[in-house]
């Protein structure tokens, strides 16, 4: 199965909102536009979801079990949840999101920036307990997978062994410069939590991106002493980098989970069984080296994706 990928220009989903609010990264935005088969004739599913490593591979992976299903996928990539969100579920049908993240954003947009978190550990109790946001935002959250990704913190393996620090608590009453996603002022997952959990004194936040090349050179030439990436980065100890346990658990449950259109769901009920599919089979592990694959090997991400796929009998 083949991929075409294409300029931004022919997604039309609010062209005007993606083009003003995506990155300068030549790497992004883009555009997937699987090639039509015999079968792809149930119309156009429009994906967006953010642009870094794993998230262009789910994408990547709900295009090509979309397409299989007879759908002709159209997939866009932006830097932040924010700039999708804003024309979800309107112009948008799907996105690979994670629970926590997902549920936070929801509660923070209907309750306030300061409203009590709703995510428990639990990824389906997480769900059941949004449930009137997920209603009030025309969102429908299919299964959630084992598969879990949270936001972690790295400082370069020299900065480690010189400063004694091996956890985030480590860090407490340190002043240091983070290189991180543009949205991390303030959250309580990246920026706020640092803060007021970890009492780290964050002296600049440079708006690298998240898991970002550009994050992890500020981090090596020492521009920065920490930096934001994942729990799944396989790039992080060929680099000489050190990933922080996050020993306060500040971090919510983000299993992925497929969001979709409630609206598109209804008119098209068979979009879920893929997905879903796709979900109980993916795990942390595989996630880990789905993203080393690209990152470190340099694979294309929708080959990776491809071949996953088809090796877990997914096409």
């Amino acid at each position: 199965m083949q991929t075409r990928r294409l300029l931004a220009g022919v997604v039309a989903i609010s062209a005007a909102v993606l083009t003003a609010c995506g990155s300068s990264d030549s790497s992004s935005p883009t555009a997937t536009d699987t090639a039509s088969s015999p079968s792809a004739d149930k119309g156009t599913v429009r994906i967006s979801g953010q642009n870094f490593t794993e998230a262009e591979i789910v994408a990547d992976m709900y295009a090509a079990v979309l397409q299989n299903a007879g759908y002709t996928p159209e997939v866009h990539l932006v830097d932040t949840r924010d700039v999708y969100m804003k024309i979800f579920p309107k112009e948008l049908d799907v996105v690979p999101e994670y629970t926590g993240a997902i549920v936070e954003f929801l509660n923070g947009t209907y309750n306030g920036a300061n409203a009590k978190p709703i995510t428990v550990s639990d990824p389906q109790k997480t769900i059941d307990k949004a449930k009137p946001l997920l209603d009030k935002a025309g969102i429908t959250l299919l299964d959630p997978s084992a598969a879990t990704d949270t936001n972690a913190f790295f400082v370069t393996k020299k900065y480690s062994e010189d400063n004694n620090v091996t956890t985030l608590s480590d860090l407490d009453g340190k002043s240091v410069t983070l290189a991180a996603a543009p949205d991390c002022k303030g959250r309580i997952d990246c920026e706020g939590g640092l803060t007021s959990s970890y009492g780290i004194k964050i002296t600049k936040i440079l708006p690298l991106g998240y898991a970002s090349q550009q994050t992890y050179d500020s981090v090596l030439k020492g521009e920065s002493q920490l930096g934001e990436t994942s729990t799944t980065d396989g790039t992080l100890e060929s680099q000489g980098l050190v990933l922080l346990p996050d020993d306060k658990q500040i971090q919510p449950a983000q299993n992925l989970v497929p969001m979709v259109s409630t609206d598109f769901l209804q008119a098209h009920p068979d979009v879920a069984d893929p997905l879903n599919n796709l979900m109980s089979k993916l795990t942390t592990d595989a996630l880990t080296q789905l993203n080393a694959q690209v990152a470190v090997d340099r694979a294309k991400p929708e080959d990776v994706a491809q071949q996953w796929l088809s090796d877990n009998g997914l096409l």
